[in-house]
């Protein structure tokens, strides 16, 4: 998923977002569009139920995506009922991080999170990758989240970001049998 906010974004300007919700601006402090991220973290958790229900075990589920994809991962695992095996989050931050650590679930602690950031990130500065890290190890055992910035990657990835997704992939899940 890629978007582009003008430099100009302030909190008083939404830009609606046609992927998961809206946009008011990428600072800690701008107003988040709290019934849009919990609406579409419920519609994934509806997707985690479906597998679930068709024999997927909870624990071989992980969520990832990246920017707007990667913070709903975030909010949707830690906010999840069922302990998942974990969530890839790229280029991305923490969806209303103010609410943490209260808003997780009691299995969030367990959870196993790869976290990547481009250093040279415009769009969600490097700043909210870090942050969001932090905010992450007072949720999540802080051993269970790996943090891994890239130098002079933007909003983007590089070759040795998705080996780090494909290792953290294959640690976590058993290899499928065919």
């Amino acid at each position: 998923m890629y978007f582009c906010l003008p430099s100009s974004l302030t909190s008083s300007t939404s830009v609606p977002m046609h992927s998961w919700f809206d946009l008011m601006g990428l600072n800690p402090d701008t107003p988040e569009d709290e019934a849009g991220i919990k609406k579409a973290a419920e519609n994934i958790k509806a997707l985690i139920e479906h597998e679930m229900k068709n024999g997927t075990p909870a624990n071989q589920i992980i969520l990832g995506g990246f920017s707007q994809g990667g913070a709903l991962s975030l909010y949707a695992d830690l906010t999840c009922p069922h302990p998942l095996a974990g969530t890839v989050a790229l280029s991305c931050w923490l969806p209303l991080h103010q609410a943490f650590p209260q808003a997780a679930n009691g299995s969030a602690k367990d959870l196993t999170i790869l976290q990547c950031h481009g250093e040279l990130d415009p769009m969600v500065p490097e700043r909210f990758g870090a942050l969001t890290a932090e905010q992450l190890w007072f949720v999540v055992t802080p051993a269970r989240v790996q943090f891994r910035m890239y130098p002079g990657v933007m909003h983007s990835s590089c070759p040795q970001e998705m080996a780090a997704v494909k290792e953290f992939l294959e640690k976590l899940l058993p290899p499928l049998k065919i």
